[in-house]
């Protein structure tokens, strides 16, 4: 269980944030809320990119707040930029991962067989986002952060790639929160949804 109790975090003249959340293995929790809510910060804490002023963030009961953010188990998924459009898809695969995994399974099971060699350049948005997540499987961390991944792409290609995220994050077990702007995303995804508002977070879909 991923478990963030009573985490607390502020910015300079602004009101402060209180998470309080529970995010099962093979659970995704969607995050909405007006630009400027929080949500991104909310990531940034569970990431390591911010620091708490108060709160625990833990996996199955273990601190994870003293790791910094290359240590700890957590992938991200973001809108754009998530390869090296200079490199092949089979050399951002193997990015951050010193295992001996077996590249082409992995690119396999996002839908890229035969793309190894392709430059990233050259793929479309919604490729570059399945070889993103053929990564994120190679290392299989058991944290998974959405942050508006499907915006970018064309209303056919999201579809595909929310069934895509959605049958790996329970195929893997991932802890995952999702953050975005659309109601459908929540709708093919989540399995609740919290709407953050005044630094904190409000229950919007049943479990």
């Amino acid at each position: 269980m991923l478990t963030l109790s009573q985490v607390q975090f502020t910015y300079p003249k602004t009101q402060p944030y209180i998470f309080d959340l529970r995010v099962a293995p093979g659970e995704i929790v969607g995050i909405s809320g007006t630009s400027g809510s929080g949500k991104s910060t909310l990531l940034d804490l569970v990431a390591g990119f911010q620091t708490p002023i108060a709160g625990r963030i833990d996996l199955n009961e273990h601190s994870i707040l003293g790791l910094a953010p290359e240590d700890r188990p957590v992938s991200i998924l973001f809108q754009k930029d998530n390869v090296f459009a200079h490199l092949t898809a089979e050399q951002n695969v193997k990015l951050g991962t010193s295992d001996k995994i077996n590249v082409r399974e992995k690119l396999r099971e996002v839908g890229l067989e035969g793309f190894e060699e392709k430059i990233c350049a050259a793929l479309s948005g919604g490729q570059q986002q399945r070889v993103a997540l053929a990564r994120t499987l190679a290392r299989n961390q058991p944290i998974l952060l959405l942050d508006e991944p499907f915006s970018a792409l064309d209303s056919d290609t999201a579809t595909q790639m929310r069934r895509l995220v959605k049958k790996l994050v329970v195929q893997n077990k991932w802890h995952a929160i999702l953050v975005s702007h659309h109601t459908h995303d929540f709708d093919a995804l989540a399995d609740r949804v919290f709407h953050l508002n005044q630094g904190s977070l409000h229950n919007t879909k049943a479990e």
